[in-house]
């Protein structure tokens, strides 16, 4: 932490010293506030180092203090007044025509690239410049339909956040109840799965033995956790979420336990969506858990099914789909009956047909590119895991009922077979299921192909 208070001292210093070289006083408000586009071309311009830092920093802070319209603004121009050169990019592909080897090549690759990448690049050199980039995208993200060429433009916060963010840079931190406050406090808004209620509910989460939680933090966000991952540590596979939250449970110690359970997955900055750390962070977790606690045999998630409950209801309005037959319609008509789940007598007669649908939803309902359309199922499988079990009435809260009917189930992380299912799930599409999971299939059974119907990284 001392080094990177340091270096970001030495920015501040530089940029101090800049704003002098370049005309600019700090605090001078509207009276100096100079033209966004203008500063942009000048930070492109490719002057000296403090004139650049202190020009990035001026940006950055005019941007922050324009109004949401006037930001969205700045944001259409970045989309639209600075691409490619398309002179020299023209002049580049005739010369690649040419004479396609050697020097051309290399000129093509750069007069591809859009000024906006650099324009980017020089920004992150402002103190802080890393952090106000990334809510740059996310402002972005949220107003993507509002800026034309933004996905040419989010292409290139994706790409230069790829490698800024990589593995390389990532710090795994162990989150209990001694961590400072304002991280534990960033933990309770993050939490994107399971709600924490207050600080007693995220004590529980991290205060007993058989509790824990990892984060993953960058040196530009040194506060700021990327992603973070709870884990519960069991004598069973849980099946549902209340035996793991539940506040009358009785802990045990690590050392009794056989299973490590990872309950809740968040992203916690919207800015980084689509750059992945979840992989990274669920196997660094498995290894350190691993070292910590010998006896850890299973590693498996409790995870939410997102998208089954809009899946299935779109299954019911089809009549053509050969998706349900009359009798599981007939059956799972009592979802209608918002306590249905509370009833024995109906959730005896759902959940054949719900688990069964369950079973095809995982199995064979697909994205036109093949993949899963549940997203959960994407990462997890994506990652090597093996659809181990699907829990019915596992989450009976308002969302996990308004989501998937409750359903939740567990992905097993066997290290054994681990890189075998991913190649075979990125390869031939092919998804790893317990012969349980395969049991429940009901066949012949032709499944439409779905789009996909939203987006979510991780569990969350």
């Amino acid at each position: 932490m001392m080094d990177t208070t340091f270096f970001g001292d030495l920015l501040q210093t530089i940029a101090d010293r800049g704003r002098a070289l370049v005309g600019l006083s700090r605090g001078d408000g509207g009276a100096r506030r100079l033209d966004l586009a203008m500063l942009c071309d000048a930070l492109l311009s490719g002057r000296g180092e403090a004139s650049g830092v202190a020009l990035a920093r001026e940006i950055l802070a005019q941007y922050q203090a324009l109004p949401p319209e006037e930001r969205l603004g700045f944001l259409r121009m970045l989309a639209i007044g600075y691409g490619p050169d398309r002179e020299r990019l023209d002049a580049a592909i005739k010369a690649y025509q040419a004479k396609p080897e050697g020097r051309s090549v290399i000129e093509l690759h750069m007069a591809a690239e859009p000024r906006r990448q650099e324009l980017i690049r020089r920004l992150n050199l402002a103190p802080g410049g890393t952090a106000s980039l990334v809510r740059m995208r996310e402002e972005a993200l949220r107003n993507a339909k509002s800026i034309p060429g933004f996905e040419a433009m989010d292409a290139d916060f994706t790409h230069l956040f790829s490698s800024w963010f990589n593995r390389g840079f990532l710090v795994l931190r162990r989150i209990d109840w001694s961590t400072p406050a304002n991280i534990l406090q960033k933990i309770i808004q993050y939490e994107a799965v399971h709600a924490i209620r207050d600080w007693d509910d995220l004590r529980r989460r991290l205060e007993p033995p058989d509790r824990r939680c990892f984060a993953f933090f960058h040196p530009q966000l040194t506060d700021d956790p990327l992603i973070f991952v709870e884990v519960a540590l069991t004598a069973d596979m849980a099946s549902s979420i209340a035996e793991v939250l539940t506040e009358e449970r009785k802990p045990i110690t690590a050392d009794q336990a056989t299973s490590a359970v990872f309950y809740s997955i968040s992203n916690c900055q919207e800015g980084l969506r689509g750059i992945s750390f979840g992989n990274f962070l669920i196997k660094q977790v498995v290894e350190e858990l691993s070292r910590e606690i010998p006896t850890l045999r299973t590693f498996v998630t409790l995870s939410p099914v997102p998208g089954f409950a809009a899946w299935l209801a779109e299954a019911r309005r089809d009549a053509a789909t050969e998706t349900l037959s009359a009798e599981d319609r007939r059956a799972l008509s009592l979802l209608a009956d918002p306590r249905w789940h509370a009833d024995p007598a109906k959730t005896e007669q759902v959940m054949p047909a719900l688990l069964a649908a369950a079973s095809q939803y995982f199995l064979k309902a697909k994205q036109p590119n093949g993949k899963p359309v549940d997203p959960v199922a994407r990462f997890h499988l994506g990652n090597g895991a093996r659809l181990e079990r699907i829990n019915p009435l596992a989450d009976l809260s308002p969302k996990g009922l308004k989501q998937s009917h409750g359903l939740m189930v567990n992905y097993l992380y066997d290290l054994k077979h681990i890189e075998r299912n991913h190649e075979a799930f990125v390869g031939e599409g092919r998804i790893a299921a317990s012969s349980a999971v395969r049991k429940l299939l009901k066949e012949p059974t032709r499944i439409q192909t779905r789009p996909r119907a939203g987006s979510a990284i991780g569990d969350s």
